[in-house]
């Protein structure tokens, strides 16, 4: 299977050795400075054709699979091209950075019935895997609450990198970067539909972007439950990625850098495996965890099979929609009810 890659910016190496385990065919890299592509195919030893011009790219090297790995600012134009041109994708996240491109994202994919997907890679973790297997088989009971702590460290030196990061338009803050994987395991546990949503956003401790650094929602849903979600940069180093889920008859908290560990695992009615599940900690190199190569796996069955891929782009819509609605509710001071029907980042901007 053909495969290339959009972006070859800070999360690429996570896409390139996902597309190698995954025995793809890398046919090519773009990226609008190309030698950000010709570095990562020397780092990986890619014998592949490097462009800038995505454009170009699709239709001379006509790809089977493509990630859109770019700066947040541009995945739903790039994202929206792909499905108007018949290719399948998969997009990091946020998929947009308002309601009104997600729709046209998700509109063209369906208008044109190609494979697509959005990177929320965390839903694949053995411990999130194993939380959800509880929730599906009914073992928390009636839920009760939940919540999703988002704990790291991004100072001067990581903004300075590109000048996109921490603008409205281009990135958002804390919430839409960072904790955007959290936000979106707490809304599939919880039962992801949402009545109403109280968020507060603040700019604490990094003058120098224009978006939040940290941020903090109580979230209402639909079935009665309630969730929580605090996420932040302004620690002083990367500390935690926690999720936690209480029901009448269990509850579980995953724990380590990104949801990948299984802190506390009880529940009324013991299994025989339960002790196991209790000692799984799956080991990481860096923050992004290891969920992009089981992510593709799936992308890669859901082109061979023709069905949308396990993280659809309705599920990258929900957990953008739930940033966006932390963000109009800063900006009015008020609660925010659900389904949000248009709001951008941008709308934002000198809020602070």
């Amino acid at each position: 299977m053909k495969y290339a890659l959009i972006g070859c910016g800070r999360v690429s190496g996570s896409h390139i050795k996902a597309a190698i385990n995954n025995n793809l065919e890398i046919v090519a890299l773009c990226d609008i400075v190309p030698e950000k592509a010709q570095a990562l195919a020397e780092k990986f030893g890619l014998e592949t054709k490097i462009y800038s011009d995505y454009k170009l790219m699709l239709s001379e090297m006509n790809p089977d699979f493509v990630a859109i790995a770019t700066i947040s600012g541009v995945h739903a134009e790039i994202a929206e091209y792909c499905a108007e041109s018949g290719f399948n994708f998969v997009v990091e996240k946020p998929m947009a950075m308002s309601m009104a491109e997600a729709d046209r994202v998700i509109a063209a994919a369906k208008k044109s019935g190609v494979i697509a997907g959005v990177c929320h890679q965390n839903r694949f973790n053995i411990a999130v895997q194993e939380m959800r297997n509880a929730l599906e088989e009914g073992r928390f009971g009636k839920l009760s609450h939940g919540n999703i702590n988002v704990r790291w460290c991004r100072d001067e030196s990581y903004y300075s990198q590109d000048d996109w990061r921490g603008k409205w338009e281009t990135d958002g803050g804390a919430l839409m970067n960072q904790c955007i994987h959290g936000i979106d395991l707490l809304r599939w546990m919880m039962g992801d539909e949402i009545e109403s949503v109280y968020g507060s956003t603040r700019n604490r401790q990094h003058s120098y972007i224009e978006a939040e650094d940290i941020g903090v929602a109580v979230v209402n849903f639909k079935n009665g439950a309630v969730g929580t979600i605090e996420g932040t940069v302004n620690t002083f180093e990367n500390l935690e990625e926690t999720l936690s889920v209480f029901g009448d008859k269990g509850m579980v908290r995953l724990g380590g850098m990104n949801a990948s560990t299984i802190d506390v695992w009880k529940f009324q009615d013991e299994f025989s495996d339960d002790e196991c599940k209790r000692e799984i900690e799956e080991k990481a190199p860096n923050v992004y965890g290891n969920g992009h190569t089981s992510l593709y796996m799936d992308v890669k069955k859901a082109i061979e099979e023709n069905r949308q891929p396990y993280v659809d782009l309705i599920a990258g819509k929900k957990a953008l929609e739930l940033v966006l609605a932390i963000y109009k509710s800063q900006l009015t001071g008020e609660k925010v009810t659900l389904p949000l029907e248009d709001f951008a980042s941008s709308q934002m901007k000198n809020i602070f």
